[in-house]
């Protein structure tokens, strides 16, 4: 009983210790468009943002906490092309410059740092520098093209549990209708503006699902009453 009180204390503890909140919600699990809006100790910060999620829409991923999800749903895997749902801590930015003024933890992501999506390695889900040993699958942080100029890290499947999802970022867009392969992006624009408001302080995450979700996070986080997207028909 005491382990169950202990337990439900620390669960509300994180919903409403978190100042910053990222909300991304699609119309469905399968389409690759949602709509973005950011949050600050429950007050929106920017207008809404338009942003482009998986090619194959979403899947349910391994977040902060656990909610309802049917059976039938669609569950976030490695390669799978799906942005994941759920609740995520941000826990880094970022970018091709040397320096960022953000008041995040900055990643250069020079021509050595990777991100490893190999189940099976022991780095899997991690940006790490490049080992003497490679990886048999990964990505460069540093591209050929600007689609990670600037990000921000989110922290799915945070225990690396194999074929679960791995190298999960907001990060710039290809272009205005191109799906991802499972991360957020936007125009490099409204990704400076997000960048440079958030605090790791102010604990930020990131809350991403369907419109069919919409009812229990405003349960979760009756702080985020104020959405229109949540809210939206």
């Amino acid at each position: 009983m005491i382990k169950s009180f202990l337990i439900l204390i620390s669960f509300s503890i994180f919903l409403y210790s978190s100042q910053q909140v990222i909300l991304v919600v699609s119309n469905d699990f399968n389409s690759s468009k949602a709509k973005l809006e950011c949050f600050d100790d429950g007050k929106i910060v920017f207008n809404a943002i338009d942003v482009n999620i998986g090619k194959k829409g979403l899947g349910w991923g391994l977040g902060e906490l656990k909610l309802n999800k049917k059976t039938e749903d669609p569950v976030k895997k490695e390669g799978d092309k799906k942005a994941p749902i759920g609740v995520f801590k941000l826990s880094s930015v970022y970018g091709y410059s040397k320096q960022n003024n953000s008041h995040m933890p900055y990643l250069h992501a020079n021509k050595n740092l990777i991100c490893v999506d190999e189940s099976d390695s022991k780095y899997y889900n991690k940006i790490i520098h490049m080992p003497k040993i490679k990886p048999k699958s990964f990505e460069f942080m540093k591209r050929d093209d600007n689609q990670y100029e600037l990000g921000v890290v989110v922290e799915h499947n945070k225990d690396a549990i194999s074929q679960r999802g791995s190298c999960i970022f907001l990060h710039v867009q290809k272009s205005e209708n191109a799906g991802t392969a499972g991360c957020t992006a936007m125009k490099l624009e409204d990704l400076k503006k997000i960048v440079s408001w958030l605090d790791i302080d102010k604990k930020p995450i990131l809350i991403q699902i369907p419109k069919s979700s919409s009812k229990e996070i405003l349960k979760l986080y009756p702080e985020l009453n104020s959405s229109r997207i949540l809210k939206e028909d």
